[in-house]
């Protein structure tokens, strides 16, 4: 089972409340982060891209740095781990994107992967007058489509011609090509982004929910499955999850308790207020899962317990038909990811032929 994590590239990571570790993102910290993965033989790093937070006590989300930047900086401090930045298509046009991958694949020497954020919260984008208008919401997968196919033409061929409702390439040209496939990541949890995953993809994004429970991924799993196997192409389903570690069971669960006794409310009102907007959105799409969230500081899996339960669950993760691999995210990052290499990994069966440096 493949390994990633998730980096802090946001203030207070995925822990919405003002009682959980709180940190403002830094370059030094994800270095810090990404390099102690990378030394744990964790497979990738990906940052997200956020463009505006969702305020609250905590300002959570307020304090966020840009993804392709960081990772390019990474990438240069890095030899091994794989390296995933994130584009909000609605921000910068597909030739630059191309333009900038192929840059961070020579930094990186081919470890490079770019994730596509088709764009839920209006204000992100509103902000800067560049938001297309409400139809967006129903249409951003097309929109996302036609943005990969000119990625694509241009990293295999060095042209593109595309023309389409959303993107009219005119002899677009880029020299040089990638030195290995550029590949894309997506994160579709509808019926729809599925099968944009399916279709136009490397990998797609899913998220269970709940505590200790891995096969709250089994359904969306076999979704992603069934749309792989109408579009004819492969594409890994990897699990976003949250670790909160300890000695004891009762330990890593007092933490927990800690954390959503903090739950920042108002910052939780701001973003069910702009999933909202979304009025279309299936129940399965991440909008509507975060409306219809209970009100903790994460809705994605939660695998909290002793460094042997949390073992013990990602193997039970592990043995889901279909799924590649999990994202991790941690409530305290260097602690976390250290904990994980030492502690947690050590004990996973489906990790048991890694060798793990020190």
């Amino acid at each position: 089972m493949q390994i990633g994590v998730f980096i802090p590239i946001g203030n207070n990571g995925w822990l919405i409340s003002s009682t959980s570790p709180q940190y403002k993102p830094s370059f030094d910290l994800n270095r810090e982060v990404t390099q102690r993965a990378e030394r744990h033989g964790f497979d990738f790093a990906l940052s997200m891209i956020k463009l505006r937070g969702f305020g609250g006590p905590s300002r959570y989300w307020d304090f966020n740095l840009e993804s392709f930047t960081l990772m390019a900086g990474l990438a240069a401090v890095t030899s091994r781990i794989k390296l995933f930045a994130s584009v909000a298509v609605l921000s910068i046009p597909p030739a630059l994107i191309a333009r900038m991958a192929v840059t961070c694949d020579s930094i990186s020497h081919g470890r490079f992967g770019v994730n596509i954020v088709s764009g839920w919260q209006k204000a992100e984008y509103t902000q800067m007058g560049i938001w297309p208008g409400d139809e967006h919401f129903a249409r951003r997968y097309e929109f996302c489509e036609e943005y990969v196919t000119v990625l694509r033409d241009l990293w295999t061929t060095g042209v593109s011609n595309h023309k389409g409702p959303y993107f009219q390439m005119e002899d677009c040209r880029l020299d040089p090509q990638p030195t290995a496939p550029v590949e894309i990541i997506a994160a579709g949890q509808s019926n729809r982004g599925m099968r944009f995953a399916a279709e136009h993809a490397d990998y797609n994004f899913l998220s269970g929910g709940g505590i200790n429970t891995p096969q709250s991924l089994a359904p969306h799993v076999e979704r992603l499955r069934a749309a792989t196997a109408l579009s004819g192409r492969a594409c890994g389903a990897l699990a976003l999850t949250m670790i909160i570690a300890d000695e004891t069971d009762e330990l890593a669960m007092k933490k927990w308790e800690h954390y959503v006794a903090g739950t920042d409310l108002e910052a939780l009102t701001w973003r069910d207020g702009q999933a909202g907007q979304d009025v279309k959105a299936e129940a399965h799409s991440t909008v509507g899962r975060m409306v219809r969230s209970d009100r903790v500081p994460t809705n994605m899996l939660r695998l909290i317990g002793s460094y042997e339960t949390v073992a013990r669950l990602l193997d039970e993760c592990a043995e889901i038909p279909g799924l590649q691999g999990v994202m991790l995210t941690f409530d305290e990052f260097v602690e976390g990811v250290e904990n994980f290499g030492t502690r947690i990994q050590p004990l996973m069966r489906s990790r048991a032929n890694l060798s793990v440096a020190a």
